[in-house]
């Protein structure tokens, strides 16, 4: 449970309590919520699986190497998925969509962004997820 159960079920209860003094509290004593986080970097197995490219390789220049990933943020209801275009030498976030599912589209909307407004880069780098592998983000 959170702080705001925690201080749902302590206030059922009779206790004068707010959430702050239960976060407090739960902060001093170690204390964390559990929830289920999503797996974002599932691969399917019917995709293709890419090298490394990037071992020994010096990055001394922007467009040489971008990279994508998904995130999640946690939502009172779920979670948003929010996917990030970025330059490994500026470390400068080049492009990013946020989407309610785990479709690809959002993921190749936010590339064809950076693309268009940077060119193309010498390497692409991502994790093997389903999204990254798919035939539709690959064309």
């Amino acid at each position: 449970m959170g702080s705001r159960m925690i201080r749902d079920m302590l206030q059922r209860q009779g206790h004068q309590i707010g959430r702050r003094k239960v976060r407090r509290l739960m902060r001093l004593m170690g204390i964390h919520a559990l929830y289920p986080k999503p797996n974002t970097s599932k691969p399917n197995l019917a995709h293709r699986i890419f090298p490394y490219l990037l071992k020994n390789t010096v990055i001394d220049h922007s467009n040489q190497v971008w990279c994508t990933d998904i995130t999640y943020i946690p939502m009172a209801k779920g979670f948003v998925y929010l996917c990030a275009i970025i330059d490994w030498h500026s470390r400068k976030v080049l492009a990013h969509r946020v989407s309610i599912s785990m479709e690809t589209d959002f993921c190749i909307d936010a590339l064809q962004e950076a693309i268009v407004k940077y060119g193309c880069p010498e390497v692409f780098n991502t994790d093997q997820g389903s999204q990254f592998t798919s035939e539709a983000f690959f064309e």
